[in-house]
């Protein structure tokens, strides 16, 4: 192939166009997300939110710690059950209070193994949110130092924020009503 040949190809093909991948304008949250490209940011209604992989989720965690997030608010779960492929999403909401900075970071749990990496090593103060989630939720937090029960009694079986836990009922027994004529 001629020099003349590899332009002209050169021009008829155009180059693939790179999507740059959107990073926050904050300095501290562009340096965190910057350093982990399979972590997605997203701002939504004036709050930023990291979704992580679930095999990343301690490791971006020990990222935000060391980033000035002193403190986890709290953590939770939201049940999908059959609306995604992933049944489970655990949250936890970050705050820096020398950046004036939130964060929720974001991570799924499958139907099959809900089981993620616990933040208690990093904030301790995640422990009880994280037993609040496993009693309610059933989602495994491993590594936590004492994964028990915290509001249902430790024989109930199940864990009631499931969406596909029974709701249950209590019979209900109605007095004689008496009509005045």
């Amino acid at each position: 192939m001629t020099d003349e040949t590899r332009s002209e190809l050169e021009e008829a093909v155009p180059e693939e166009e790179v999507v740059e991948r959107p990073l926050p304008e904050n300095p501290v949250l562009r340096d965190l997300f910057a350093a982990f490209e399979d972590v997605e940011w997203v701002s939504s209604r004036g709050q930023d939110v990291a979704r992580v992989p679930k095999q990343r989720w301690s490791e971006f965690g020990s990222a935000a710690r060391a980033a000035g997030y002193e403190v986890c608010a709290d953590v939770t779960a939201v049940d999908w059950m059959r609306q995604r492929p992933d049944r489970f999403e655990v949250v936890a909401n970050l705050l820096s209070m020398q950046h004036r900075l939130r964060l929720r970071i974001i991570t799924t749990a499958s139907r099959e193994d809900p089981t993620v990496a616990s933040l208690v090593p990093i904030w301790p103060g995640a422990n009880f949110p994280e037993r609040e989630a496993y009693d309610m939720f059933g989602i495994e937090f491993e590594g936590h130092p004492d994964l028990t029960r915290i509001l249902m009694p430790d024989e109930w079986e199940g864990h009631p924020l499931r969406k596909d836990f029974g709701v249950g009922s209590v019979p209900v027994q109605f007095k004689e009503s008496h009509k005045v004529s």
